[in-house]
């Protein structure tokens, strides 16, 4: 695997303004837009505050599953120590809440592909941000192959995550909605 991983870490720096992932054995490069970005940075601006000395928040950094899925969270929240290492790569087992933010090509990997992943290594809370669609999709209570919660909430209100970190309020009204797209449930 850390040939494989290595072989990422190349693609990203051939490919700028892309995120480079290993989804069901395929490389997948996606084009970062700036309500990608925004939307992170945001996110991030909530959480910082909140999680406490102990967590830590790590972006765009390899999560190896196995040979055939290597997913780079747009946020996760890692213990501090972890963090502190400095690495370009984390065990999936570290982390306690994942962030994806949707873009138009990773609608599928979002809501189908990556659940299943991060459900079935008991990662407690994934978060989902659609700029697209205009709302949020939060999942609870990992199982073998899928989160057995699941919450849709339009951007707007505040979003409380209720996970193992305590309770978390991410604001969504300054998250950007792209402006093809209505929002919708």
């Amino acid at each position: 695997m850390d040939r494989l991983h290595t072989g990422l870490a190349r693609a990203e720096e051939a490919l700028p303004g892309f995120r480079v992932e290993i989804v069901e054995g395929s490389v997948v490069a996606s084009p970062v837009t700036p309500h990608h970005g925004r939307t992170i940075h945001e996110v991030w601006k909530c959480l910082e505050g909140q999680i406490g000395q102990a967590w830590a928040l790590i972006s765009g950094v390899g999560v190896p599953f196995d040979d055939d899925n290597e997913f780079c969270p747009d946020l996760a929240v890692i213990p501090a120590p972890e963090a502190e290492r400095n690495e370009s790569a984390y065990l999936p087992d570290l982390i306690e809440l994942v962030v994806e933010v949707v873009s138009r090509g990773s609608v599928r990997r979002d809501y189908e592909v990556k659940p299943r992943w991060y459900a079935s290594r008991g990662i407690a809370n994934y978060v989902v941000l659609d700029p697209l669609a205009g709302h949020c999709v939060t999942m609870w209570n990992p199982g073998s192959d899928s989160y057995r919660g699941r919450g849709t909430v339009p951007y707007g209100p505040p979003l409380t995550v209720d996970s193992p970190l305590g309770k978390l309020k991410l604001t969504t009204d300054r998250l950007p909605v792209d402006p093809g797209s209505r929002p919708q449930l």
